[in-house]
């Protein structure tokens, strides 16, 4: 049973991975009338959506298997690996920067104040005060 099963051994992420490549996002939103493939469209967000959408799943899962019995080659191609968070990039990218137009001037250590650089008080006159 699982020998001729085209969806035995291979994840929902897996499935996506080759039907992006084969027909990209747009294509996808072709075949397959969905927001997730629409706008804004990721792996991770389409994930998220196929996983709470039961009918939307089957719909991918049949599409993966209509590609995979025409024999139009996903058999043949490796899943795209996965890309690096654009978040993480950009900060590592923004600090860079910053370190390098930003630089701090070295810390040296406080010198102590002269004898002759603090203030003197003067006595008080205290004929002003009456008591």
């Amino acid at each position: 049973m699982a020998q001729n099963d085209p969806l035995h051994g291979i994840t929902l992420e897996e499935i996506l991975y080759i039907l992006e490549g084969h027909y990209g996002w747009d294509g996808l939103s072709q075949h397959i009338d969905i927001r997730c493939f629409k706008q804004d469209p990721s792996i991770k967000s389409s994930l998220k959506f196929l996983r709470k959408t039961p009918w939307a799943r089957s719909k991918v899962e049949r599409l993966y298997i209509e590609l995979v019995t025409t024999g139009d080659g996903p058999e043949n191609r490796e899943p795209k690996p996965k890309k690096e968070n654009k978040l993480k990039t950009e900060f590592r990218s923004t600090t860079q920067t910053h370190k390098e137009t930003h630089s701090v001037p070295p810390v040296t250590a406080k010198k102590e104040p002269k004898q002759t650089d603090l203030p003197t008080k003067k006595p008080i006159d205290s004929s002003k005060f009456t008591f």
